[in-house]
């Protein structure tokens, strides 16, 4: 993979896709912007309808949100909405517009434009009512720049300053279906991603592998994809890279406790994982959002540019109350550049 060169001018410039018009991205990328703990080096450059940016600006400004930049001040590449969106209401307008403007987004990094890319949530609904039959933005990625991908969420604790990493094996795809998905190159490939990932912040990292089954498999009484498939996976890699810690697969229902441990602590000192595969999407996402749901972000690995997300959806039931919490942007615009240097 050939990483993407970015101008010196461009160095520190992210573009920001505005995400699904009818969901609240709009609405926390112009708080993120215009909130204190969004590192000063950022120059967003926003992809999106401006009419639907200065409107939003002009409804939080009314909402008593003093903070927001002036949209005229920003840098926007302004695509304009077809037709007029509802807040809460996801369409095929809202899906093309959200496509299109990802579309957008990815082009001007590849370009050299940008030196990373945030993208706001986006309704799998809408595109696929849009006719875009992606089960995510991390898919429509992967395609249009021709990588392998994987999904990997990061957060640093408030408490401490830990890094807590969890990898997904596998993404958007039915329960069924991940049986037939996981496979020896595959658990293999993950694994090397999640360490690469982690030898960023520590150069011996401890990786932790989470059990399919419950109580992994209580040594295949309970399914025997651990005794068949994770195990010997697991032990042949172990071969492979003798210098670094490997735990698993850890049963499930306990395999985050350390993290949430070293999450709440006040000291730095833990035995907590640097870094955690799951082998399904809700494995994965349902102890970080409940760990760290502010504060974590959503990271594609395997492009040639940094990407990142806020790992919360489009939060259509509080679209257009400007009630939304800005925290997990400014995360992933802050992560997006230091990942990014």
């Amino acid at each position: 993979m050939k990483k993407v060169t970015t101008s010196k001018k461009n160095k520190n410039t992210l573009v920001i896709s505005l995400g699904d018009p009818s969901g609240i991205g709009t609405e926390i990328i112009l708080k993120a912007i215009g909130s204190n703990r969004l590192n000063k080096n950022i120059k967003p450059l926003i992809v999106g309808c401006k009419n639907h940016i200065y409107e939003t600006y002009s409804k939080l400004i009314n909402h008593g949100n003093k903070s927001i930049p002036d949209p005229k001040n920003l840098d926007i590449i302004d695509i304009a909405l077809e037709k007029k969106i509802t807040p809460g209401i996801v369409d095929k307008n809202s899906g093309k517009a959200s496509f299109k403007w990802l579309s957008n987004s990815i082009n001007i990094v590849l370009e050299g434009k940008a030196n990373a890319l945030v993208t706001a949530p986006i309704s799998k609904i809408a595109w696929h009512k849009a006719g875009h039959n992606f089960a995510g933005q991390t898919e429509l990625l992967g395609k249009l720049t021709n990588t392998k991908t994987s999904m990997l969420f990061t957060a640093i604790s408030p408490n401490n300053g830990w890094r807590f990493n969890t990898l997904l094996a596998t993404t958007h795809i039915p329960l069924i279906k991940i049986n037939d998905n996981l496979t020896k190159e595959l658990i293999r490939y993950k694994l090397d991603a999640l360490l690469n990932f982690c030898r960023k912040f520590k150069e011996k990292p401890f990786l932790r592998i989470a059990g399919l089954n419950p109580h992994s498999g209580e040594e295949g009484k309970i399914g025997i994809e651990e005794q068949n498939l994770i195990i010997p996976v697991l032990n042949e890699w172990k071969k492979d890279n003798p210098t670094i810690q490997i735990d698993g697969p850890v049963p499930p229902d306990t395999c985050w406790i350390s993290a949430s441990n070293a999450w709440k602590s006040k000291s730095t000192k833990n035995n907590a994982p640097d870094g955690i595969l799951a082998f399904y999407h809700d494995q994965g996402l349902i102890p970080v959002k409940l760990i760290a749901f502010d504060e974590a972000i959503n990271t594609t690995l395997g492009l040639p540019f940094i990407r990142t997300s806020p790992d919360h959806g489009t939060a259509l039931d509080i679209a257009g109350k400007f009630k939304a919490r800005e925290t997990s942007m400014i995360a992933a615009m802050n992560n997006a550049w230091f990942l990014s240097q």
